[in-house]
């Protein structure tokens, strides 16, 4: 099977021989055509990271820019008096779940000669690609918006990136990447799509985890979405390899003050619908137009899934809550331990079944963020 790139939205196929195209003719973001999946027979289990699923990936990666991201710790634990796993993405090199997208799309990039990219990050993004191109020896310049978290814009500094603060919000600084991707390649985790193709690896590494089944329902939280549609990609792999009988349903939360693709969900929409917006604690889900919305919300519907849109207040007691159990999320990453409640009381998570929360990004990237919240719980 040969794979291609695929606008869903039009149709239109494109070759994977062209490696620096990221976007169709029309502008729409790109997939890759649908893959077989692979077998537990095909996991390289003498790599422990996430290319001991290379064989899953659409094209051979020589030599890939790995820092060791992938096989995360899976902890039980439960929440509201539900049992669930923590899928602890924080473990990867540089503390998000980003590193599994950066390190496929930046392999990808290597091997066909890219030496510069600009990319466009809230800040988990921007410090991963940043990390990978070091070691990759690309120079990399992330564009971040100026309220972007302190803690990091310095790792992104760190890793030997050029870091320009833009004034106003996430939408400027997208804005203003869609301008320098005109003369520098665009290495977009938002809009690439081998990005995806790292991200998918979560639903392999969760079944290999599970004892090569899939758990009954995954809950996450979704900004762009790249979290939701890598579960989907890789557990539909998974599907048509005839490894599992049927898709975990995923249940997304996004913060109520920036909640796009929830009030497209309710609303049954397919696209965009006006909503307010206000700003948000989890700021790496402060995107208030997610460029592959459509294909989100199919992702969750095809799933039989649920998306929930979760007060301010619900997300720092989350915060608070996981840190009393030793896990020390960011705000971002607690809004989906936030939303589990309401998804039991729904009846989305039911008694007797296996749940999945995934937990994205750890607290050490929001220091400022985490300080408020925790001045903010012992003043109660």
């Amino acid at each position: 099977m040969t794979a291609y790139y695929l606008d869903e939205r039009s149709g239109t196929r494109y070759p994977l021989t062209d490696p620096l195209r990221w976007r169709s003719d029309s502008g729409a973001p790109l997939s890759v055509s649908p893959l077989p999946g692979i077998t537990r027979a095909d996991v390289d289990t003498a790599r422990r990271s996430i290319w001991r699923y290379r064989a899953a990936l659409p094209v051979e990666i020589r030599e890939p820019v790995s820092l060791g991201e992938g096989c995360t710790p899976l902890v039980d634990g439960e929440w509201d008096g539900v049992p669930v796993s923590y899928k602890l993405e924080w473990f990867a090199p540089t503390g998000s779940f980003k590193d599994r997208g950066t390190s496929v799309m930046i392999s990808f990039l290597a091997q066909h000669g890219v030496r510069e990219v600009v990319e466009d990050s809230s800040g988990n993004g921007g410090s991963s690609v940043s990390a990978y191109c070091a070691a990759a020896g690309i120079r990399a310049r992330i564009l971040a918006p100026e309220s972007t978290s302190p803690a990091k814009v310095l790792q992104s500094r760190a890793y030997g990136a050029d870091v320009r603060l833009v004034p106003g919000d996430r939408e400027a600084t997208a804005a203003e990447a869609l301008r320098q991707s005109a003369d520098t390649y665009y290495a977009s985790h938002n809009w690439h799509p081998f990005f995806l193709q790292g991200t998918k690896t979560l639903a392999y590494e969760i079944w290999e985890d599970l004892g090569f089944r899939a758990p009954d329902q995954i809950v996450t939280v979704a900004g762009a979405g790249s979290t939701v549609l890598g579960c989907f990609l890789g557990f539909s792999e998974l599907l048509a390899a005839g490894q599992i009988e049927r898709l975990p349903r995923l249940l997304v939360a996004q913060p109520a003050n920036c909640a796009p693709l929830h009030a497209s969900f309710r609303a049954g929409a397919e696209t965009a619908v006006p909503t307010d917006f206000a700003p948000t604690v989890a700021e790496g889900t402060a995107i208030q137009r997610p460029v592959r919305l459509p294909e989100v919300l199919r992702a969750v519907r095809r799933s039989g899934g649920d998306m929930a849109a979760i007060g301010e207040a619900a997300i720092e007691d989350a915060v608070r809550r996981l840190a009393a159990r030793g896990l020390y999320a960011e705000p971002t990453s607690a809004t989906a331990a936030a939303a589990v409640g309401e998804f039991a009381a729904r009846g989305a998570v039911r008694p007797g079944t296996r749940t999945v929360v995934v937990l994205t990004g750890s607290g050490l990237k929001a220091a400022g963020a985490m300080e408020r919240v925790t001045a903010r719980g012992s003043a109660r």
